[in-house]
């Protein structure tokens, strides 16, 4: 089989060979000079670089026409780049999800009308462009969520007590959202009420439809705080078979028929409130706590699925003992012109019996410049392990309430000194 993989996640974050038989198959990856970088030197597969200028897209499709080539399958598992590699797909006559489906698990907009149709409850909504218009105020009140429609690590998320002072800051151009605030893309952004509640994240595997692996955690903290610079974790909980019944319709709403999930609610009052959903993998560590509790590395079983591979009845047991996991990181992007000194009160954690992995950032180096989980690039992350879920919980909340970090100014090269 010929195969083309868009490719944008790091190597090491996916490990394609666990899922794809390269000596078997023909693998071509596509992509930035940084990103096949990533790459095992002895992989046996083809290299195309791309300038990175453009969609992945465009410049794919420009690729192919000057070079035709053909493929069996092409696979993205970035999020970024899930819509590119359909339309791709389309363009090319490839098998697979087209962009009209993909795009429901792209879209928050969309992907809570399908949602909601399917019975489901969601937060009341609206797009932006709509809640500007007319007098009509908004169906709710209270505090209001501004996000983007395909927005990721809540960038560009803000959270006003009402709808009118987050109506007046979008008029008035002071959201601190540039584009926003200079009149540009309204159209790419939503505005949902805030609905509280602890914030859970759903994963798993599906194929055909069906779920045939599911873990459901709890977050400490949130993505939008986590984005103002406090530190975020989650850990596994149990599930009932309610649970899963309405992950299931949640899926088949926006129609993920194959691939990893990564699905976020809101439990409110006892019911579950939908978010979003991604036919991805979650980030952080979720992929590697998931198959701590269950056996299966999710990006492996979903690039089998994708090939068209059964799956059922190759998935491993789980572990004979189950226990719970969480994963845990601490932010640097919010200090980004600052170097990295270390942790004060860390000790009575780091070397617990409960810690699976701990990765703190080398003394002495930068701090990131936008918002990443990844390990080596942000301060710490890391894995904990515990007999119940509360345990978990406990012991996060412990460490992030103990937790402070040391950084001093960085120091200027030699080329930004200024002479005395």
């Amino acid at each position: 089989m010929k195969i083309l993989v868009l490719h944008r996640v790091p190597y090491f974050k996916i490990e394609y060979h666990r899922g794809i038989s390269h000596d078997r198959h023909d693998v071509t990856y596509f992509g930035t000079d940084q990103a096949l970088a990533t790459l095992p030197p002895g992989l046996r597969c083809d290299r195309v670089s791309r300038p990175g200028v453009r969609p992945v897209f465009e410049e794919a499709r420009e690729w192919l026409t000057h070079l035709p080539r053909d493929f069996d399958r092409i696979i993205s598992v970035s999020e970024y780049e899930l819509l590119d590699a359909a339309m791709l797909r389309e363009h090319l006559g490839v098998p697979g999800a087209p962009p009209a489906q993909v795009v429901l698990a792209r879209d928050k907009v969309l992907m809570k009308r399908a949602v909601q149709e399917a019975g489901l409850r969601v937060p009341r909504f609206l797009p932006l462009p709509r809640f500007l218009e007319g007098d009509r105020p908004a169906p709710w009140r209270g505090r209001t969520v501004l996000k983007p429609h395909r927005g990721a690590s809540s960038e560009d998320v803000l959270v006003f007590d009402t709808p009118a002072l987050a109506e007046a800051a979008i008029r008035e151009g002071r959201t601190g959202i540039t584009r926003l605030d200079a009149g540009r893309d309204r159209e790419d952004f939503q505005v949902e009420e805030f609905v509280s509640g602890p914030i859970r994240h759903f994963d798993g595997l599906v194929q055909d439809g069906e779920i045939l692996v599911l873990s459901a955690s709890e977050y400490v903290n949130t993505c939008l705080q986590y984005s103002q610079g406090h530190p975020l974790g989650s850990f596994q909980i149990e599930f009932s078979d309610e649970t899963r019944a309405w992950v299931a319709r949640a899926l088949a709403a926006v129609r993920i028929e194959d691939g990893s999930f990564h699905l976020e609610a809101i439990v409110q009052d006892g019911e579950p409130v939908f978010l979003e959903v991604g036919n991805r993998v979650g980030g952080a560590d979720v992929v590697a706590a998931v198959e701590l509790a269950t056996g299966v590395h999710l990006p492996s079983y979903e690039l089998r699925a994708l090939l068209g591979e059964p799956v059922a009845g190759m998935l491993p047991r789980s572990p004979a003992r189950p226990r719970h996991y969480g994963w845990f990181a601490y932010p640097g992007h919010h200090l980004a012109d600052r170097e990295y000194r270390g942790l004060d009160g860390e000790a009575a954690f780091r070397d617990t019996p409960s810690v699976v992995a701990w990765n703190e950032l080398a003394v002495g180096a930068p701090l990131p410049d936008h918002i990443t989980y990844q390990t080596g690039e942000t301060i710490l992350t890391g894995i904990v392990t515990g007999d119940t879920p509360q345990a978990l919980r406990d012991w996060m909340t412990g460490l992030f309430g103990s937790l402070s970090v040391r950084t001093r100014p960085v120091a200027p090269t030699p080329s930004e000194q200024v002479p005395a």
